[in-house]
């Protein structure tokens, strides 16, 4: 038989369709593996944990077949209850497959503390970046006579005045008292000219 009739006859057509119903049932035994393996379409939305604890966190993802990595604390914010979940990673809503981990970041107990930077003979523009970036936080701002106008000439907290190295807790509200930039002396010689004695003269009958 020639290539061209083995080509034409029904044996090879059978052959050919035979090949194609194997290789059809294999794509489809392979694509179910697929999904079975990779558990496809059995996804979870992965819950707000926001302000639970970790006990409460526990509970809630071990009902999901969800599981949770504590990443650290993180400084204290006073909107979350102590020991609460500041942020989780993935965010809520996020599909997930079961068994993923949640990273969770815990709130601290308080605020920590931090030391009092040396402001003074700063300007008012310098200060208030570096009392943020320590977590602390502009208060009430009083100008008095002075020539450095809104340089820092005293930091004060809750009515007393604070030395360099004090410390205070984080979140803190930091008074400074600034120059207005007026003159806050009078000049020597006017000072001189107030205070000098009367001078008199000897009436010239009396001579």
């Amino acid at each position: 038989m020639t290539l061209r009739k083995y080509l034409t006859s029904r044996v090879f057509f059978v052959q050919v369709l035979i090949a194609i119903a194997i290789i059809a049932v294999l794509g489809y035994l392979f694509m179910h593996w697929l999904t079975f393996t990779t558990d496809h379409g059995h996804e979870i939305a992965v819950p707000n944990l926001s302000k639970l604890t970790e006990e409460q966190v526990e509970a809630k993802l071990n009902d999901l077949d969800l599981d949770y990595v504590l990443l650290d604390s993180v400084d204290y914010r006073s909107e979350y209850p102590k020991y609460s979940v500041v942020e989780q990673d993935p965010l809520p809503g996020t599909m997930v497959k079961v068994g993923r981990k949640i990273y969770i970041k815990i709130n601290a107990s308080g605020f920590s503390s931090v030391k009092i930077p040396d402001l003074i003979e700063k300007t008012y523009r310098e200060a208030v970046p570096t009392l943020k970036a320590l977590g602390l936080q502009e208060g009430t701002i009083t100008y008095i006579p002075n020539l450095g106008k809104d340089m820092v000439l005293e930091m004060r907290y809750k009515g007393r005045n604070l030395k360099v190295g004090d410390r205070v807790l984080k979140a803190s509200k930091i008074d400074l008292v600034l120059g207005d930039g007026k003159a806050s002396y009078v000049d020597e010689s006017q000072a001189a000219d107030s205070t000098a004695a009367p001078t008199t003269e000897t009436p010239k009958d009396e001579q």
